[in-house]
């Protein structure tokens, strides 16, 4: 998506009063084990979703980066056999996890703040992991006042999809989205967090087109 196509959404006065002032963006990240706290964030990847001219809302930009494993920090081979994820590939392009974050962060608050909107809040699937892993890199790299993101309130599409196709593993939930999932590109961050974003695109599209959204439900 060119500049001029980004700026048209950004200037969309819904977004800023859809979610209460808070940006969407769905972030999967890929770890060497599930403790947040003692193994290694090794990549990640966020899209943001805007709505078009019609109130549609679509994924429009992606970010990624892989990462470094932060020295100290464990890489358990079980969880490597299970993303694919070899840390030490040459071919990976890795950079530092500081670096990593921070490129993104400064993307994702440029558009938050042309669209108006005061925080990006988390969508993921299973989001707590992410933001689990994601909190626990800020707080390594002293990044707190550089996140975008709010420390603890999610938007996950594994509730959203059990409510609106009664399904919660993401493969599955796709395919009841009527989404072509790919088995052999899962487990990448780019990957699943472009599809986790048409999955959660679709559901709210779904909503709307039943429930159109009120703004004026949100004026306190």
């Amino acid at each position: 998506m060119n500049d001029l196509d980004l700026a048209a959404l950004t200037a969309n006065p819904l977004i800023k009063t859809r979610f209460r002032g808070f940006l969407p963006v769905v972030v999967d990240v890929e770890t060497a084990g599930f403790d947040a706290g003692t193994h290694a964030l090794l990549e990640v990847a966020a899209v943001i979703v805007l709505p078009d001219a019609e109130g549609i809302w679509q994924p429009v930009q992606r970010f990624h980066a892989h990462l470094k494993p932060e020295p100290g920090l464990v890489l358990d081979p079980a969880a490597l056999k299970f993303n694919g994820i070899n840390p030490n590939h040459p071919l990976r392009l890795a950079v530092s996890e500081a670096d990593g974050l921070r490129e993104i962060f400064n993307a994702l608050k440029k558009v938050q703040k042309d669209t108006g909107c005061k925080r990006c809040i988390l969508v993921g699937h299973n989001a707590n992991f992410d933001l689990a892993h994601l909190n626990a890199a800020i707080e390594r790299q002293s990044l707190k006042n550089q996140s975008p993101f709010h420390p603890f309130s999610v938007f996950d599409t594994a509730t959203l999809a059990g409510l609106a196709y009664g399904q919660t593993v993401l493969a599955k939930a796709c395919e009841a989205a009527g989404l072509a999932f790919n088995q052999s590109e899962a487990h990448s961050a780019l990957y699943d967090a472009q599809i986790t974003a048409e999955l959660f695109c679709g559901i709210l599209n779904r909503w709307e087109s039943a429930f159109p959204f009120d703004e004026h439900n949100t004026k306190s």
